[in-house]
């Protein structure tokens, strides 16, 4: 069985670059404090790891 992560957004996008919005919304998150569950690959990291400033990640 696959690793989930668990994505929270715990600071606003808000003056943020362009890319780290997109980035945002690519991966689900439509409002501060929402959580969304991906499975763990490497995709998904590299996208956490360009708003890791902006997410907590905890391994489900």
């Amino acid at each position: 069985m696959a690793k989930k992560l668990k994505i929270t957004q715990v600071k606003s996008a808000i003056g943020r670059l362009k890319n780290q919005k997109a980035t945002i919304r690519a991966l689900g998150i439509r409002k501060m404090n929402q959580t969304v569950e991906h499975d763990d690959n490497p995709t998904i990291r590299g996208m956490i790891g360009a708003v890791q400033h902006l997410v907590t990640v905890e391994e489900v």
